[in-house]
């Protein structure tokens, strides 16, 4: 097979290309399916203002966009690979699974993607050894034979009636536990992302939950909160891995017959996601963080997410209000608006802004009527993520 056009682009710095070099149509698809509707790529058509060259511009995401079978677009972080690395195992608790150790070496976002696809494929076959975990699920059928619990009301009702509804509990596999699997690998074998050794293994794991369970649709939160016991403990990682997929494979861009789908990690949010994980496991055991908590603003019809909110354990008082910002810019009058405006719902009097990088004119302020103190902190993505976090953390304890 002839091996597809690949063209790479960084985040936020823009690339020109002969206008030869790219096919109208195919730069067209790209504009209208990821600048129009997504803003994930930023595209603009030669004109003398582009020096009569096509100019592409990744806004911020990371990833592997297949828009045809022989053009790819390959989105390349501007942080280093590993830390991206760093960043993902954090944001879905992968990190405490001792199986990614050395994975941070991955040469490309590709061999990440696939090391973690192997590991899915490997651990589901190897629950699958062992029996995919199943419970009991009450049923309701119209059978020719006595199961369960009879429904005497129908039976009086219909004496000619040769099947009988019955009420019983079937031991079943076709449950969400073993759906959100399947779905998964679903997913991961339609994204045209996986090599050829890793390809073969998705889809021998796949067609063994194929006659288990039905295919249903799951979304990444459905992976978030789930109880685990004895039974089914192993399957805290599975899903753990299944979030990262479901979170990062734009499915949403499926059309029609359509076999690839692209593989798209937004960094502003993996970012935040980041932060608040990091903070939750190194924060002191006084204080607490809560990522997107929900505030109503008239009952449920308009609220806002506060990205971070920090309080203390005992009390359970609002210490300090956290807005994540993966951008380079110094900040908005709406960013600013924007945190003070949480700070006070909160009836808190520290804001922060977090960024991934210093800032040339930090703002350290008290801002508005109810005198909010705002400062801008950074979380560094350039060097050890561990000694950028505890340089971070030693700034805010102390502000707070």
């Amino acid at each position: 097979m002839k091996s597809p056009q690949i063209i790479e682009l960084t985040e936020y710095r823009p690339r020109q290309f002969p206008p030869d070099k790219i096919d109208y149509e195919i730069a067209t698809k790209l504009w209208q399916e990821y600048d129009e509707k997504g803003k994930k790529i930023k595209v603009e058509f030669p004109t003398p203002k582009t020096k009569n060259k096509w100019r592409f511009t990744s806004q911020g995401w990371v990833g592997y966009i297949p828009i045809t079978p022989d053009f790819h677009v390959i989105l390349k972080p501007k942080v280093p690979l590993h830390n991206l690395f760093g960043m993902l195992e954090y944001a879905y608790n992968l990190k405490s699974f001792h199986f990614l150790d050395g994975l941070v070496n991955c040469d490309s976002l590709q061999e990440f993607y696939n090391c973690l696809a192997n590991i899915l494929a490997e651990k589901i076959l190897d629950r699958g050894r062992k029996g995919f975990y199943r419970t009991y699920l009450p049923k309701t059928e119209n059978l020719t034979y006595i199961r369960g619990r009879l429904n005497m009301q129908q039976v009086m009702q219909k004496p000619w009636d040769i099947k009988l509804k019955c009420d019983y509990q079937e031991h079943t596999a076709n449950i969400p536990d073993n759906q959100i699997l399947a779905w998964t690998l679903f997913i991961i074998g339609r994204s045209g992302f996986c090599s050829e050794n890793v390809a073969p293994k998705v889809a021998k794991a796949f067609h063994l939950l194929q006659g288990l369970v039905s295919l249903q649709p799951f979304n990444s939160s459905d992976c978030v909160d789930r109880k685990y016991h004895r039974l089914n403990e192993d399957y805290q990682v599975l899903h753990a891995l299944c979030r990262f997929f479901l979170d990062n494979i734009g499915a949403s861009y499926q059309s029609g017959e359509r076999s690839m789908l692209p593989f798209l990690v937004d960094m502003a949010k993996l970012y935040e996601k980041f932060v608040a994980e990091w903070l939750k496991l190194n924060l002191p055991s006084n204080l607490r963080i809560k990522a997107q908590e929900k505030v109503d603003i008239i009952d449920d019809k308009i609220y806002c997410q506060i990205d971070l909110v920090i309080s203390e354990v005992k009390t359970a008082k609002v210490v300090c209000i956290l807005d994540t910002k993966y951008k380079d810019k110094k900040p908005s009058a709406r960013d600013i608006n924007q945190v003070v405006a949480y700070a006070t719902y909160k009836n808190c009097d520290k804001a922060v802004l977090v960024y991934p990088n210093t800032l040339m004119n930090p703002i350290h302020k008290l801002v508005g009527e109810s005198q909010v103190q705002l400062r801008c902190l950074n979380f560094s993505l350039d060097g050890d993520l561990e000694k950028s976090g505890q340089s971070f953390l030693e700034k805010l304890i102390k502000y707070i």
